[in-house]
Order: structure tokens, then C-alpha cells, then sequence
């Protein structure tokens, strides 16, 4: 059996900050998830799990938003600094994903 290279995996540097702040709002996040999971368990109203729902939709959202914004404020900098413009092709397949 022949062995297969590992892929390589990228790594970004976050200040201790931002890292405090995504774990904090995926945490919360979570914790809606476990309610919406519990609720639906216990057939509340749909309208209740909806807005539950949304709560934590909203809140994956804003970590979406913090960690492109840093990308774009540190990773896309660096390469566009390094002559990569082909980075760009990838921010907005980025882009893309996330205003759906």
C-alpha cells in the first residue's frame, strides 16, 4: 500500500481577543442550538423554535462575519502585499458563500 501525503493545512494567527470573542459567540450559539434541539423535543410551538432558530442563525452569522473581516484585514492584505492578486479570486468565492 502506497502512502498518501498529508494535506497541508493552513494556519492564521488571531489575536487573543478575537479568539475570546468567536469562541464566546459560538458558545452561545451552540448553547441556542441545544434549546432549539430541546424544544423541538419537547413539540413547542413552532413559532418559538423559528425565532430560536433565527437567534442562532444570526449569531453563526456574525462569527462569518468577524472571521472574513479579519481575513480581509490580515491574510488577503499580506498575499495582495506579496503580489498575489490572485487572492482576490478567492475572497469572493468567500464572498459568494456567504450572502446567500
Amino acid at each position: 500500500m502506497e502512502d498518501k501525503a498529508c494535506c497541508h493545512q493552513k494556519n492564521t494567527p488571531r489575536s487573543e481577543e478575537l479568539q475570546a470573542d468567536l469562541q464566546k459567540r459560538l458558545n452561545r450559539a451552540i448553547g441556542q442550538l441545544n434549546g432549539v434541539k430541546a424544544m423541538i423535543e419537547d413539540n413547542r410551538y413552532c413559532g418559538d423554535v423559528l425565532t430560536q432558530l433565527a437567534a442562532a442563525e444570526s449569531a453563526v452569522h456574525r462569527v462569518s462575519a468577524l472571521l472574513l473581516q479579519d481575513h480581509l484585514e490580515t491574510c488577503v492584505v499580506e498575499q495582495i502585499q506579496k503580489g498575489n492578486v490572485e487572492v482576490v479570486d478567492e475572497v469572493m468565492q468567500l464572498l459568494q458563500k456567504f450572502s446567500r
